[in-house]
């Protein structure tokens, strides 16, 4: 509704506004005035009567529909409750084998228990020097893991190589349970099927001389006779060093004998491949020699042949007859190893 006058506009008695600062206006018809207002609210009254009406006309047609609603509903057949669906059932967890072996290869036929053994002495040779300490791992290698372990150190008057393996003469004269050790070692090799080591020529030498008894296993190198993945990019003869880091083993330390076992147990649970290659290294070899002219010497040191050892004035290596057959180049076997005789072919 319309206001009548200006909140700041004053009626005077004459029927004239009076606004503070404004000029005099025009006289204010009162009687047009409120019969305006009476009309704007009667508009406003009808305006208002409508509404209701409508709302409730509206209203009006919703309870007469709602019958009919209900007819419809009543025909329309219930639900049948939902049958809760089963969750399908988790599938079954397969967890990988650790270092599966190589296709076509069987666990059972590999051996199952390996003792990885290593040897630090204070020469080259029984006949040069002594044994001063013994290094062995009982490995498992279905699992690839390690069941025992243990080095201990045998008594020694001097170590010229001290210097290699770090090893003070006076630190094995110390006292120890040494017996205990050494029976532990041997009844760690009673449950084992076969001794590991690498450059196993080097360490079986000693077994049987002073204070060490010979062990009855036959012996695997992992130098020579194991034949190491292609794609490791490793020498013919490996350093058990380049093996470990070919493998992604670090190397922190070297030439003691537990430290150097470690390194194979570490290769040999990242191989997947060990039980091939212990199989192809237990195959029969034989001392083999190259049969190649100077200019291709090259060929046969490539190959992991050794020159003036153990046949003088040849490369010679011990191989199985398939690794010879792979050569591509022709070799001869060695009659007697020992007095290292003219070589037939092969």
């Amino acid at each position: 509704m319309v206001a009548p006058f200006p909140l700041a506009a004053l009626p005077r008695a004459d029927g004239r506004t009076a606004v503070p600062g404004a000029r005099p206006c025009a006289a204010w018809d009162h009687g047009k005035h409120r019969d305006r207002v009476v009309a704007e609210q009667a508009s406003l009254w009808e305006q208002a009567d409508l509404l209701a009406g409508a709302a409730a006309s509206g209203m009006a047609v919703a309870e007469a529909a709602m019958p009919h609603r209900a007819a419809e509903q009543a025909t329309i057949p219930p639900r049948r409750p939902r049958r809760p669906q089963p969750e399908p059932a988790a599938p079954a967890l397969s967890l990988p084998a650790l270092a599966p072996p190589a296709r076509g290869v069987s666990r059972a036929a590999a051996p199952e228990r390996i003792l990885i053994l290593d040897t630090e002495t204070t020469a080259l040779s029984p006949e040069q020097g002594h044994c001063i300490e013994v290094g062995a791992v009982l490995f498992h290698v279905p699992t690839r893991a390690v069941l025992q372990q243990i080095s201990f150190l045998l008594p020694a008057a001097e170590n010229p190589a001290q210097a290699i393996n770090g090893i003070p003469a006076a630190v094995t004269r110390l006292a120890q349970p040494r017996d205990e050790a050494i029976a532990l070692f041997l009844a760690m090799a009673a449950s084992a099927e076969v001794a590991v080591a690498h450059n196993a020529a080097f360490d079986r030498q000693w077994f049987g001389h002073g204070a060490l008894p010979d062990l009855n296993l036959p012996w695997i190198c992992s130098m020579e006779e194991m034949r190491w993945p292609a794609e490791r990019h490793l020498k013919a003869t490996p350093s058990v060093r380049d093996l470990a880091l070919a493998y992604g083993v670090p190397v922190w330390a070297a030439h003691r004998a537990l430290s150097d076992c470690h390194y194979l147990v570490h290769v040999f649970e990242r191989c997947s491949e060990l039980e091939a290659l212990l199989l192809a290294a237990r195959e029969p070899r034989q001392l083999y020699v190259a049969r190649l002219s100077y200019a291709e010497r090259h060929r046969a040191r490539e190959a992991g042949f050794r020159w003036n050892d153990p046949v003088p004035g040849a490369w010679s290596r011990r191989l199985s007859a398939g690794e010879a057959a792979e050569l591509g180049f022709p070799v001869a076997v060695v009659e007697s190893e020992r007095s290292a005789a003219v070589p037939r072919s092969a």
